[in-house]
């Protein structure tokens, strides 16, 4: 790995956008009459907004001036043509559809995919992939590794799927009562964790021996093929362009939030291989997005999306990615602050239950930290544990996850370290002040349905 190596910023800036603090007492009114949910916190109430990477970052020259050229024809767009080449191109995939974001793209696949009954097992299913699954009436089977249901331990490949495990469910349940496999890369409800290329490779072969669609997550695959260059023997001398081509060749599909890793404000897409999935998708996505050579999409931000798969793929950018990402996580490591091992991609995923060690497992820990660490320095983060994971759509009991996390993720290409030493600092001030002091956490006022993290309310035990 390349800890040590000295980070080179491959851009710099020229549009820049004022944030400021408000005073502690203000804060501290905010956060009450938000319920203790960042999610309810007006972005002028944040000073440092680490809630999301989803649609944050700052798009280049080069992607603004690409806008400029969009085609908003309703139908057959020429920056749809552009966008769909760009993800052959990038992805491999001939055929492409566009959706406003990806829960979307979740949703037009799920329609399709799913009938009643039916499973899909995977790494850890994020809290929309699994929400539409169980709109479609069928059932996620988490089969992580259990190296990923740790916070400690360096092993690399953390958002392996178990392949042991698979096996197991497609035996009990027949291969034709699973919908696809999925494979999230990178692991975000993990911890950021990447999959090895040889993971992917036994994943498709049982998928090929039962007959089975394999299906990509692909938010963050630029930087899951970082990681694979970075930590899997074999692969040093590959380009990103290389291992990406690789990964997806193991793929029937893929959804994507192109809010993550093509560096646009919104949009995604359906990616296929297949000729007769991609018709069976067109009239969900027309019913659901619009016309499918649109997708809810403007031709400006189509055209930008295409730009922002050329710059992701560019190892000086993922290096530096990476690396801002990982020097953030060792520096709270310093501190003493309990943080996800290795430190992934997009964020650094503090251990909630370990940094409250004395709060009770259901008195919420890691929603208690994005409260605190907003009271103490303005900093919104996002809570990614019980309170996402919400209840069994069969017994609806609550779930307890493996990991109970806070999530404090990095937008591309707009803070800098000092900002995210100022974040390091306050973690820090309630880390030592309330770590171990605190001995009882809170619970819901208010419990929204679905996805409950969104607009739930709190309040303090």
């Amino acid at each position: 790995m390349r800890s040590r190596e000295r980070l080179v910023i491959p851009y710099r800036s020229k549009v820049v956008e004022p944030i400021s603090l408000l005073p502690r007492e203000e804060r501290l009114r905010r956060i009450e009459a938000a319920g203790l949910n960042v999610f309810r916190l007006r972005s002028s109430d944040v000073y440092i907004d680490l809630l999301t990477d989803s649609g944050t970052g700052a798009i280049s020259s080069s992607q603004l001036s690409r806008a400029m050229l969009g085609d908003e024809s309703y139908a057959g767009s020429r920056s749809f043509e552009e966008m769909q080449q760009q993800v052959k191109e990038t992805l491999g995939f001939p055929f492409t559809i566009p959706v406003h974001q990806g829960r979307a793209a979740e949703q037009v696949l799920n329609y399709v995919m799913i009938r009643r009954h039916m499973f899909v097992p995977g790494n850890t299913h994020f809290d929309t992939t699994k929400a539409h699954i169980e709109l479609a009436e069928g059932r996620a089977i988490d089969c992580t590794i259990d190296a990923g249901r740790s916070s400690e331990g360096t092993y690399p490949f953390k958002g392996n799927v178990a392949v042991s495990k698979l096996e197991r469910v497609i035996e009990k349940y027949g291969a034709r009562h699973i919908a696809y496999i999925l494979i999230t890369i990178t692991c975000n409800s993990g911890g950021g964790q990447p999959v090895s290329m040889q993971n992917i490779r036994d994943v498709r072969a049982l998928a090929s021996a039962h007959g089975l669609p394999l299906v990509f997550d692909a938010a963050r695959f630029a930087e899951n093929a970082y990681f694979i260059k970075d930590r899997e023997p074999g692969y040093q001398n590959k380009s990103i362009p290389e291992i990406v081509h690789e990964m997806f060749g193991y793929a029937d599909a893929c959804t994507m939030s192109a809010k993550k890793d093509a560096i646009v404000p919104m949009g995604g897409f359906i990616a296929c291989r297949d000729e007769e999935l991609y018709e069976r998708l067109k009239t969900p996505a027309i019913i659901f997005e619009g016309y499918f050579t649109y997708g809810g999409m403007s031709g400006a931000d189509m055209e930008m999306l295409a730009q922002g798969l050329r710059e992701v793929v560019d190892e000086a950018y993922l290096t530096y990615r990476v690396g801002q990402v990982r020097r953030f996580g060792e520096l709270l490591q310093s501190y003493g602050v309990p943080v996800v091992e290795p430190i992934g991609g997009h964020a650094v995923f503090i251990d909630g239950r370990k940094f409250f060690p004395n709060v009770p497992e259901d008195e919420f820990p890691a929603q208690l930290l994005c409260a605190e660490l907003y009271k103490e320095g303005g900093v919104r983060a996002v809570e990614v544990g019980s309170v996402l994971v919400g209840r069994d759509p069969d017994t609806g009991e609550n779930i307890r996850p493996s990991l109970d996390l806070c999530r404090l993720t990095i937008p591309r290409r707009v803070y800098t370290f000092e900002h995210l030493e100022y974040v390091a600092d306050a973690i820090r001030t309630v880390f030592e002040e309330k770590g171990k002091s605190m001995k009882r956490g809170i619970c819901f006022d208010q419990e929204a349905e679905g996805i409950r993290h969104f607009s739930s309310t709190f309040r303090y035990l």
